[in-house]
């Protein structure tokens, strides 16, 4: 006969308060504070939860630290094991070592170097195994077994969840007003925490979840997408989980109020806006909820909303992509093609007329052999950045006057 699983028992509001004590003073107090800036940009009163000022830059550090301490010192004395490619990684790394435990991490083989470095350096023992990230997590429970290691899951895990949670008790503590707060999802842990602190204490308030595109498992889970699941590269990559968490799934299921679906686009302009605005790295995921409001701001119009920054540890390179293409969309960097007579002085025209139009050029192609049909003409490919978006146009146009054709390669 078949049996029946009983639900997963939901932390409670007192399970978060337990966890807010336990890791008091072992984690930053991250502020909370209003963004008037963004606020008009958006059109709505946001305030901003800088979780990304956390020593490892990420919230991950609350649910690893509440995981370990509620567990007791047989159970520490083991080591701790589990499997991430990211900021769940340094959490429990970081954690592990400073209180001196001894922690695994398995990380797919494909991890970038940098995480790798990064994990080792707060005193982890890292092992690569498998391709994919399913391929190292099938990996976890036999190296767990094998080494007698307490398995510490990313996200589902009441403990995990309680952790995480303190976020909401925190940012209504700051800002008892709030009446929405947007959290991005990935597994679940932080808004199923968040969500549960935040609807014992103020039962009025909003809950939007943000997920990427790419990765809507969540939304589909409980109800609020229909979006096919593509996956694929992420800029959002610390919420690019394939499948979410039971636990996770069963308290949002219950507690959040919408999930909001969001293109990268977004998200790369989210980043760089908060770069520009608010003078703070995050990663794609740590900006989501903003990605959020710049893609349905109709949403959030006339709210007083509560974003938590969720991370910042973004790669350098990825960093210097998203910004110019932000600068792509906002027009203020703009590739022309340009077809001239291959004779000399014909490129220091295009230069002067760019020059003087306040153009900066910063780099420039010579197609003779590709560019034109005609022997006796080139195409010159030209990035440029422009002071405003307006410019763009008027500049165009003087080359055309000056007997260049002109074309358009990006904008």
């Amino acid at each position: 006969m078949s049996q029946t699983l009983p639900p997963p028992a939901f932390p409670t509001l007192a399970d978060i308060e337990a966890a807010a004590a336990r890791i008091k003073g072992q984690v930053q107090l991250t502020p909370c504070m209003p963004s008037l800036t963004l606020s008009r940009f958006i059109g709505t009163d946001i305030a901003l939860k800088f979780e990304n000022l956390q020593f490892t830059a990420s919230f991950k550090e609350r649910g690893a630290l509440n995981k370990i301490l509620s567990l007791s010192e047989a159970e520490r004395a083991r080591g701790f094991a589990t499997v991430s490619a990211g900021n769940h990684a340094q959490g429990l790394a970081y954690h592990a070592s400073r209180l001196g435990y001894r922690a695994t991490i398995v990380m797919p083989e494909t991890t970038p170097v940098t995480k790798v470095r990064n994990v080792a350096a707060f005193g982890a023992e890292v092992i690569l195994t498998g391709e994919t990230f399913a391929d190292a997590a099938a990996s976890l429970p036999e190296i767990a077994a094998r080494d007698n290691l307490v398995i510490v899951h990313p996200f589902d895990d009441a403990a995990i969840v309680a952790g995480q949670g303190t976020i909401g008790l925190e940012m209504l503590a700051a800002d008892p007003l709030l009446e929405t707060l947007v959290v991005p999802i990935g597994g679940g842990g932080l808004c199923s925490g968040i969500a549960i602190a935040a609807k014992a204490l103020k039962p009025s308030i909003r809950i939007i979840g943000v997920q990427s595109e790419l990765y809507p498992g969540m939304a589909l889970a409980t109800g609020h997408a229909t979006t096919p699941f593509r996956g694929g590269p992420s800029v959002a990559e610390g919420i690019a989980v394939k499948q979410p968490g039971a636990l996770t799934s069963a308290i949002l299921r219950t507690l959040i109020d919408d999930i909001v679906v969001v293109p990268e686009a977004p998200i790369e302009d989210a980043t760089a806006l908060l770069i520009e605005i608010e003078k703070t790295v995050v990663e794609g995921a740590g900006a989501a909820g903003i990605a959020a409001m710049l893609h349905r701001p109709e949403l959030f119009r006339g709210q007083r909303c509560g974003v938590v920054l969720c991370g910042g540890n973004i790669d350098t390179r990825a960093l210097v992509t998203v910004l110019q293409r932000h600068l792509v969309r906002s027009g203020l960097f703009v590739r022309l093609g340009i077809t001239a007579a291959d004779s000399a002085g014909s490129l220091g025209r295009v230069a002067t007329i760019i020059g003087k139009r306040g153009g900066n050029i910063l780099e420039l192609r010579h197609e003779r052999a590709f560019g034109s049909k005609y022997a006796k003409e080139t195409t010159i490919e030209i990035d440029i950045e422009l002071r405003d978006a307006g410019d763009r146009d008027p500049l165009i146009a003087t080359l055309e006057e000056a007997g260049f054709a002109v074309r358009i390669e990006s904008q």
